[in-house]
């Protein structure tokens, strides 16, 4: 069987953006609901861009939940998902700055994606996966910490490349502490990392080149190290390269290093590197800016359109917006 997949799992939810930007939360008027979540986007930013993708997650038994299966089984995303009676679907409330920055308030106590088992995993969702995708809002809460590192170890042993973005929501965490404890506890699983320079930071107290290195020596084989628009940072023992960004008018940042995600995670699996490899793959001539230019790209596109899913760009409006990538 061919190993084409990006396999995401993790949180499904609705996120309300403002219909007016600059306004504090509780100043807004109206909000447009969008699909959301992390590993939602990623999914739908893989599809959107042409890639097989599938998501694992769990919605409740509600409309939002059959909105948000709709939603990304219209992108192209072959969903996995369990519904369930004990919990409603995720809401998050997103109140975004004239600057396109947001703040968020999430409703989940719990919400039905926390509540995800790893017996709901099946084995079938795994099989074919290139790459595996998680983040760190599914390991706050059991019993979806289990089953989103089980799926991790499974996938591992099924050769996947394993990626992980901490992603760092303190709102949705018990203390900062237990965050970063979290965190850093499952680097091990990944081969992998996307991280921000505030993030690392956040995790390690130091600057990005020495935490990149800390994060390295804890078992990914790379770290990419996102810039806002100034690009990226890729980071291996075989090398340590910013990949310039592209500038673009930001009308809202949601989704945007979600969309990045997808599309660095679609390249990594067009190079069909095994993880052992990949820091190699990654240091020939070329490779690393032509995977990270492209990402870049979409990442800035998103910014430019509202909301995570419905502002991810395709292949083609990625190439009318910047030209085409060099192959």
């Amino acid at each position: 069987m061919g190993k084409s997949y990006v396999v995401s799992l993790g949180e499904l939810l609705i996120d309300f953006v403002p219909d007016v930007n600059g306004q504090a939360l509780a100043d807004v008027a109206s909000f447009g609901k969008a699909a959301g979540g992390a590993p939602a986007n990623v999914a739908a930013a893989v599809a959107r861009l042409g890639g097989d993708a599938r998501f694992i997650g769990k919605i409740g038994r509600d409309a939002f939940g059959d909105f948000l299966v709709r939603t990304l089984d219209d992108v192209g995303v072959h969903t996995a998902v369990v519904q369930t009676d004990e919990a409603k679907t995720g809401l998050a409330f997103v109140s975004l700055r004239a600057d396109g920055e947001r703040d968020f308030l999430f409703f989940r106590d719990p919400a039905a994606d926390m509540l995800l088992r790893a017996d709901e995993v099946q084995p079938q969702w795994l099989e074919d996966a290139a790459v595996y995708h998680f983040g760190s809002v599914s390991l706050i809460a059991e019993p979806c910490r289990t089953a989103t590192l089980d799926a991790a170890r499974r996938a591992r042993e099924l050769g996947a490349l394993v990626s992980y973005d901490p992603n760092v929501r303190l709102a949705l965490w018990p203390s900062p502490e237990a965050a970063r404890a979290e965190i850093l506890a499952q680097l091990p699983l990944a081969d992998v990392v996307k991280v921000s320079e505030e993030e690392i930071e956040f995790l390690l107290g130091t600057d990005a080149t020495t935490g990149a290195q800390q994060l390295l020596s804890q078992g990914p084989s790379v770290i990419i190290i996102t810039l806002g628009a100034a690009g990226c940072r890729v980071v291996s023992a075989r090398q340590d390269v910013v990949i310039p960004g592209v500038s673009v008018t930001a009308v809202d940042t949601t989704g945007a290093g979600d969309s990045f995600v997808g599309a660095m995670l679609v390249q990594l699996a067009a190079l069909g590197a095994a993880p052992a490899e990949l820091a190699d793959a990654l240091a020939e001539p070329g490779v690393a800016e032509r995977v990270f230019a492209f990402a870049n790209r979409v990442g800035a596109l998103t910014t430019t359109r509202r909301g995570a899913i419905p502002a991810l760009p395709t292949r083609a409006e990625v190439e009318a917006a910047f030209g085409p990538l060099e192959a």
